[in-house]
């Protein structure tokens, strides 16, 4: 049987700062240090809102080492090591693993489209080569493939094979998944505006885009969650909605980059094809911080 991961609340998808065309190391610790005091439960390098496909293999070997060691074993870290290529794939996970990483977050590959068999071969090949738990990321928005329950349910035989980041936005999804691999394995929400469903069909945390920008509250929420305070929960979802839905009313990360430069944390700097966001969405993106209470 798989290992078992216990992952459980609120793990930020961190952005990754820039500055002069350079990953910005002092605004990315700066960030991680910020989060973990604010109460974050876990970490989240170089997944799809860190920019990883604009990263090149080196600038993301580094992000994955000083979120490493500025979390200080603090909270564990989920690195992103996702690729269509396998050989990539198991480059960065293993690297991951050698630098100490708690667990590794790895994609459905994206453009080449693989068969529900290609994709047990990917995953099976990923977790044959290293020795810490993998989360499965499955995002068919992004990777247009979705990895079938009965995919992840073979795969979770396999000895490394932990959970999911489940991106599908569907809540029959989660039921499914707990049904036929059972409570065991950890489900994790990829999607923000949707937890407070995901989370009352059994799921066990977000790995989240907005927790950057308003990480005590998106603790908060899951705290009171797990206290079984769904009323608590509620109100904080309600404060958090606008967030949720306005950082998304353009490509992730340009939304999340934008807010956190408003509360100082870096410089708006994306990587092309990524650009800053329109000036409609900065109105939008401000009035949801004002409504969480983030800024005046």
């Amino acid at each position: 049987m798989a290992a078992k991961t216990k992952f459980r609340g609120s793990f930020t998808a961190l952005v990754t700062p820039f500055k002069n065309g350079s990953v910005d190391e002092a605004a990315f610790r700066g960030l991680v240090s910020w989060q973990i005091s604010e109460g974050t439960n876990g970490l989240v390098p170089v997944g799809t809102t860190g920019e990883s496909p604009t990263l090149s293999h080196d600038e993301h070997k580094r992000v994955v080492e000083w979120c490493i060691d500025e979390a200080d074993g603090r909270v564990p870290v989920i690195a992103g090591a996702g690729s269509n290529s396998t050989k990539e794939a198991i480059e960065l996970a293993e690297h991951a693993e050698k630098a100490g990483a708690h667990a590794v977050l790895v994609v459905t590959p994206y453009y080449n489209k693989p068969t529900q068999e290609g994709l047990y071969q990917h995953f099976k090949a990923i977790n044959d080569a290293i020795g810490i738990p993998i989360i499965i990321y499955n995002i068919p928005p992004r990777s247009v493939i979705d990895m079938s329950v009965d995919t992840m349910a073979r795969l979770f035989q396999l000895k490394n094979i932990a959970g999911v980041k489940d991106a599908t936005a569907s809540m029959v999804r989660v039921s499914q998944q707990r049904a036929q691999l059972g409570e065991d394995f950890n489900q994790l929400s990829g999607e923000d505006a949707t937890i407070i469903g995901y989370m009352a069909h059994g799921g066990h945390g977000c790995i989240s885009v907005t927790s950057n920008v308003a990480p005590r509250l998106c603790s908060e929420f899951h705290q009171a969650w797990r206290k079984g305070d769904h009323t608590t929960a509620l109100k904080l979802h309600d404060k958090l909605m606008p967030l949720h839905t306005n950082l998304f009313l353009e490509s992730n990360p340009a939304p999340i980059k934008y807010a956190l430069s408003l509360l100082g944390k870096m410089e708006e700097k994306l990587r092309l094809p990524m650009v800053p966001v329109s000036e409609p969405t900065r109105v939008a993106v401000r009035s949801a911080m004002v409504h969480a209470g983030l800024i005046n």
